[in-house]
């Protein structure tokens, strides 16, 4: 009877066999992982840090154009007034 069991023993070790994880195992899933965070981190950081700038850049530019409009619309109003001036310099 003893035969037949650890012949059965031995088959089960062969088709089954233990999958236990070690300490090595740990070790390295744990380098994969601070590898990954290590590429990872500074993409998103950078991105960020794009995405912020690109943000800034838009906002200035809105303003830009603004105050652009705003210069056109006071030079046509000078040039208004300094026309009805000189009109009114020679009328007189």
């Amino acid at each position: 009877m003893s035969e037949k069991t650890e012949l059965l023993e031995e088959v089960s070790i062969v088709l089954n066999p233990s999958k236990a994880l070690n300490f090595a195992f740990f070790l390295y899933v744990l380098l994969i992982l601070v590898l990954v965070s290590i590429f990872a981190f500074p993409k998103i950081y950078i991105q960020q840090q794009i995405y912020f700038k690109s943000r800034d850049i838009a906002k200035l530019k809105s303003e830009y154009d603004t105050l652009k409009e705003e210069n056109r619309l006071i030079g046509a109003s000078v040039e208004s007034i300094k026309f009805k001036n000189q009109i009114l310099d020679t009328l007189f």
